[in-house]
């Protein structure tokens, strides 16, 4: 007796979705694209807009770029320490439909400074060096717009500062070089000075591992502060601290020139937050290796639930070793380690053995099993790399540039100018009928919180009934293997879809019913099916 055809259907789904887990869980994988040989600038910083243009920038004083301005427009800065008179640019906006680079101009520097996107889809950029280390620059998403530029609009000058936006849709300013504060843009409200943070000042040794802290915003409204190898939970409303947590075990720094990295994983119940730190470099790395003496980098990461009564680390190792690692939330709720070194430290010409092999770690995943290796790079990313996910699932690569200038030859790892994208496995082809495609709503939705979100979507595959789930990713400010803002909201997991028709389901999700689990703004949307996302949607919640 023949099989019906939907027994025949259901069959093959069941094995591939074996097959599918059974890949995804133990097979290394992952596929990079160039997309373009030099973009004229090294990718010091990027941002994500809700335009899917990417704002890319390093910093003035690196001397000519090989990307000029357009209509003879020339830079005049008479403080900048390397070209006075600068007809070439320092920030490119990328647009990822197009692959193609617009050139925009900065005036004043922008050498390792912070950002946050502004409810309204403003990418609000804060301090840098020099003259620009109390600067505050606003770019809006248009088609021609440019950088503004406002002077002194910062009360202490902002080197190696963290932001993150806090609920009122304000981004605060942490730390920097020398500096044990913080403060608030925009300036209202009684909120327009500096205000001390003695815990920066604690943490800081004689190689400064105090710089670009880890900052993550609980689910309780205060603020995760990890610097060096220690970590506080701070009220900023009341500048009080609320709990410190244990030291990190071993004591060796994480933060910057120590660079490792950090990711709030999942929200999922918004009741319960975990950190996950990964990477670094021992005591006394930074100075070693201005001495030529490159020491292995840290294989270890901390794993904290930060909401725990009586919270401890958790350690695990990874399969290697990385110093000045990227940390990017997947929209599956993975997480990818990327670019960095296996020694060394950051800081000009510090780093060695390029870690070119890309890691996935797997948060739900029993311990001992949350660690895949991805395929390699073929392009070192040291010092100044950046990544950020893009609206398709891919991750945007770019920067590597350990000198004081652009150096191109003589030296053992030139300044790199490349974009590449590096595709998770969770986009080859062979899972292409298990990947969801949204029909509605459609790319920019308007979000009330605690509202009811309808999303109607197709798979050519039969839907595992229960295999679905919808996540909401806020896009990053990265810079120095940091990913300010990056949050990924579970809004359901283990879902039924209504069928509409054939292919054709219907899903019905509550976004966040409060401004603590998503601060206002722009965020992408994601339907996953049995670990395969959708491409994105952009959703705006206020």
């Amino acid at each position: 007796m023949a099989l019906p055809i939907s027994f025949l259907l259901f069959f093959h789904f069941i094995l591939l979705t074996g097959t599918l887990h059974r890949n995804l869980t133990q097979a290394a994988g992952g596929q990079w694209t160039l997309l373009k040989p030099s973009i004229g600038i090294s990718a010091m910083h990027m941002q994500l807009l809700s335009n899917d243009r990417v704002v890319i920038f390093d910093r003035t004083d690196f001397g000519r770029s090989n990307l000029s301005l357009p209509d003879g427009k020339c830079r005049n800065d008479p403080n900048d320490t390397a070209v006075k008179i600068d007809c070439s640019a320092h920030s490119a906006e990328y647009d990822v439909a197009t692959n193609s680079i617009r050139p925009l101009m900065i005036l004043t520097d922008t050498w390792c400074s912070s950002g946050t996107v502004a409810p309204d889809g403003r990418l609000i950029q804060t301090g840098g060096f020099n003259d620009g280390n109390r600067t505050v620059r606003i770019f809006t998403p248009c088609d021609n717009c440019d950088w503004e530029e406002i002077p002194t609009a910062l009360g202490v000058w902002r080197w190696y500062a963290t932001n993150q936006i806090l609920p009122n849709g304000w981004a605060i300013i942490i730390g920097g070089r020398r500096q044990f504060n913080y403060e608030f843009y925009p300036k209202s409200n009684g909120m327009d000075r500096v205000f001390s943070l003695p815990f920066l000042q604690q943490t800081r040794d004689p190689e400064e591992n105090n710089l670009y802290p880890f900052v993550h915003l609980n689910v309780d409204g205060n603020l995760f502060i990890f610097s060096n190898n220690r970590a506080i939970l701070f009220n900023y409303r009341n500048n009080a601290i609320v709990r410190t947590y244990p030291k990190m075990p071993g004591g060796d720094p994480r933060c910057y020139p120590s660079t490792g990295s950090s990711v709030l994983l999942p929200l999922k119940n918004f009741k319960e937050a975990e950190v996950l730190v990964c990477g670094g470099a021992p005591i006394g790395s930074f100075n070693q290796a201005n001495k030529s003496n490159f020491i292995k980098a840290l294989n270890t990461c901390g794993r904290l639930k930060i909401t725990d009564q009586s919270p401890q680390w958790t350690m695990e190792t990874m399969p290697i070793s990385r110093v000045m690692g990227d940390m990017v939330l997947l929209p599956n709720g993975y997480v990818l380690i990327i670019n960095g070194a296996s020694s060394g430290t950051a800081g000009w010409e510090l780093g060695r053995d390029p870690a070119t092999s890309p890691v996935i770690y797997k948060p739900d995943n029993r311990a001992g099993s949350r660690f895949e290796v991805q395929n390699p790079s073929k392009i070192p990313r040291l010092y100044h790399s950046t990544a950020i996910l893009l609206r398709d699932g891919r991750v945007l690569i770019g920067g590597s540039n350990p000198h004081i200038k652009y150096v191109f030859s003589g030296v053992q790892y030139p300044t790199e100018l490349s974009l590449e994208a590096f595709s998770p496995a969770y986009m080859e082809s062979s899972y292409s009928g298990f990947r969801p495609k949204i029909v509605t709503p459609t790319l920019q939705t308007k979000l009330n919180y605690g509202g009811n979100l309808v999303i109607q979507f197709q798979v050519l595959l039969p839907l595992n009934p229960k295999g679905v789930s919808v996540t909401m990713v806020a896009p990053s400010f990265t810079t120095h293997s940091y990913s300010m803002n990056q949050r990924l909201i579970v809004l359901g997991s283990g879902l039924s879809a209504k069928t509409v028709s054939g292919s054709s389901y219907e899903i019905s999700v509550s976004a966040p019913n409060t401004a603590v689990i998503a601060p206002p703004g722009n965020y992408l949307l994601f339907v996953v099916h049995g670990g395969i996302p959708s491409e994105g949607i952009w959703v705006h919640i206020q």
